[in-house]
């Protein structure tokens, strides 16, 4: 089933689900996301116009070739004055968002259904400018008909990435962002995500706290999410809060590869662990 395109919007069907991807837009230019909607054009134009030599191969070649096979609306450039990120650096960032797009339509279809208030928290993770829904649509499509399995993409995103690289983390919060949209993260989206966290090397307890920082601040374990025990002492737990809170700053995500865009989900990430340690300080009286 091909794509049907409208002005402002496109329909892609996902296990046999129409649904509805519109346009997120913000009324106010200097926000963070208009600001990320800035870059993700700017990476949008660097995977149309094969900036940053990029020469990805694999399972994510394969579908930058698919959408480069296309008749691409128009080849972007970037905004003048905008300062160009290292061709390492973007690389990494095109990966990333071609992976997030491969591994959401993958997942979309754990649980045997695709919801519109999944698609909406898609939306919500990578905001889509309006004259760029058409080629997200394209990859969206490409990726769920495609025959490699997910693991593909995530082994070839892996491989960018040291092992358990906050960035990663960043791409499985994304994924369960869009797995409790329809208010229940099902188990084959849990087994989904569990999948993907082993290929980027996270055991069991990183998944743990991954998945803790995930349920809400009202739900989550604070003890957990910062990956620490209750037995261990203030100063244990002050120092892995303040690791956490280093490896998850998204300015230091964003040089690491992870894309403009997703920085509203990793300041999300950061308000959730300093919530974390926060209720354990005002329960122990550390000061």
């Amino acid at each position: 089933m091909g794509l049907q395109l409208a002005k402002h919007l496109a329909i892609a069907d996902v296990a046999g689900y129409g649904f509805l991807m519109t346009s997120t837009t913000t009324s106010n230019p200097t926000s963070s996301s208009a600001r990320a909607i800035g870059h993700i054009m700017s990476i949008w134009g660097k995977i149309i116009g094969g900036a940053a030599g990029l020469a990805m191969g694999g399972p994510l070649g394969a579908l930058l070739g698919a959408l480069a096979g296309h008749a691409v609306d128009r080849q972007m450039a970037p905004d003048e004055g905008e300062q160009l990120t290292d061709d390492r650096t973007a690389t990494r960032q095109i990966a990333f968002t071609i992976a997030v797009i491969a591994l959401g339509a993958k997942m979309a279809k754990a649980d045997g259904t695709v919801s519109r208030s999944e698609v909406a928290a898609f939306k919500q993770v990578f905001k889509i400018p309006a004259n760029e829904i058409k080629n997200v649509a394209r990859v969206f499509d490409q990726a769920k008909r495609d025959v490699a399995g997910f693991d593909a993409y995530a082994r070839q995103l892996a491989q960018m990435f040291d092992e358990r690289h906050p960035v990663l983390e960043e791409l499985l919060d994304g994924l369960f962002h869009i797995a409790r949209a329809d208010g229940e993260v099902h188990e084959a989206e849990i087994a989904f995500i569990r999948d993907v966290a082993g290929i980027f090397g996270f055991g069991d307890a990183d998944f743990a706290r991954i998945r803790e920082a995930n349920l809400g601040p009202d739900l989550a374990d604070p003890y957990r999410l910062l990956g620490v025990l209750r037995e261990q002492s203030d100063e244990e737990i002050r120092a892995a809060w303040r690791k956490l809170s280093r490896e998850n700053h998204p300015d230091r995500l964003i040089a690491d590869g992870l894309p403009p865009e997703f920085v509203d989900l990793a300041n999300e990430k950061m308000a959730a662990i300093n919530a974390a340690y926060d209720r354990i300080a005002k329960e122990r009286g550390i000061k």
